[in-house]
């Protein structure tokens, strides 16, 4: 609870969480200036717009995520106190996701109204998310351990996060059906139990 309280903290000091809401908001409202003002053609895209804005905003913290402790040698501290590194991994993608993803859940209220969303859509919307945004948040660990010390970390980031998070993409913006949110929870579940894994091997290999 204290490693997770600790990222929690991190994760909201400077305005990260209101950063990336303030992008998801800003990439949302921009779709309905490139698609135009018919209300049935946002409506049907309304899903998948808030889908790919929010996975636009999962890309935003990455570089905070593992680096600056990497660079301190706070995990070189923990490695020495015994804990385990995917178990520090671990708490680290709940943390980040406590961190971002209900203040996007939130912003994806707004989202859904800009959109012309209907109750029952912005439910599925958010249900979508609630399942989704673990896996985003698992991806974002990841990848920020797989780019930690490297030059150009941030596009490097967004070229491996982008392609390994269009299943979420994919499922995500399915319409909110039974189907597709089973799915999206399968692949979520999938992402969730093996990047603590992933980083953890990631900062290894940096340090041994």
């Amino acid at each position: 609870m204290t490693l997770i309280a600790r990222d929690v903290r991190r994760g909201y000091a400077g305005g990260g969480a209101g950063l990336v809401c303030g992008f998801f908001l800003l990439a949302v409202v921009l779709f309905p200036f490139a698609i135009g003002p018919d209300r049935a053609v946002l409506a049907r895209v309304g899903a998948g717009a808030i889908w790919v804005a929010a996975l636009l905003a999962a890309l935003l913290p990455v570089e905070r995520l593992v680096a600056p402790d990497m660079e301190s040698g706070w995990l070189d501290q923990i490695r020495v106190h015994g804990l385990s590194l995917p178990l520090v991994m671990a708490l680290r993608i709940v943390a980040h996701w406590v961190a971002f993803a209900p203040p996007l859940m939130l912003a994806a209220l707004v989202a859904g109204g800009l959109f012309g969303l209907d109750r029952a859509a912005i439910g599925r919307v958010e249900a979508a998310l609630l399942l989704g945004t673990p896996g985003l948040a698992a991806l974002a660990v990841a990848t920020g351990a797989l780019t930690a010390g490297l030059r150009g970390a941030g596009g490097l980031a967004g070229l491996l996060l982008l392609p390994l998070a269009l299943p979420l993409l994919i499922f995500g913006a399915g319409g909110g059906d039974l189907g597709a949110l089973k799915l999206l929870a399968s692949v979520s579940l999938l992402l969730v139990a093996g990047a603590p894994w992933i980083a953890a091997a990631a900062i290894r290999s940096v340090r041994d």
